[in-house]
């Protein structure tokens, strides 16, 4: 039932991003870049969950795109600091909006009591599913 859950919501944000040109993994990269700029290639493929490689063409598109720069490393000068763009920001912003109102689209048949249940529940998984690092 999650990976059932987990697929439906993906291709529903995904078919809302589509109206902005990026896909679910672009989407959370710019996302994360936003949140955490300085970030490595390796840094970001392993916080979306994908290969190295597969990150580094995203992040080519995604530059390509004029939404994300990638900078020398301030103490690596093997590695690439990623950083999001002023365009990058004004996507994401209407981006955010966008899949925000889906969101709330999907738990419109949901009461809050089972709102708050599920957002709890949810929050419970992503923290176990997060390697113990002690």
């Amino acid at each position: 039932m999650v990976r059932s859950a987990w697929l439906g919501m993906r291709a529903a944000i995904g078919a809302e991003l589509e109206e902005f040109g990026l896909s679910t993994p672009q989407y959370a990269t710019l996302l994360i870049v936003q949140d955490h700029p300085g970030l490595s290639n390796a840094d970001i493929g392993r916080k979306v969950s994908s290969s190295r490689q597969s990150a580094n063409e995203m992040l080519a598109g995604l530059e390509r795109n004029g939404l994300i720069v990638r900078r020398p490393h301030p103490a690596d000068r093997r590695t690439q600091a990623i950083e999001i763009t002023e365009d990058g920001r004004a996507l994401l912003r209407r981006a955010r909006l966008a899949v925000a109102r889906r969101e709330t689209d999907l738990e419109a048949g949901l009461d809050e009591e089972q709102r708050a249940a599920f957002r709890s529940w949810l929050r419970g998984i992503s923290d176990a599913c997060v390697p113990d690092e002690g």
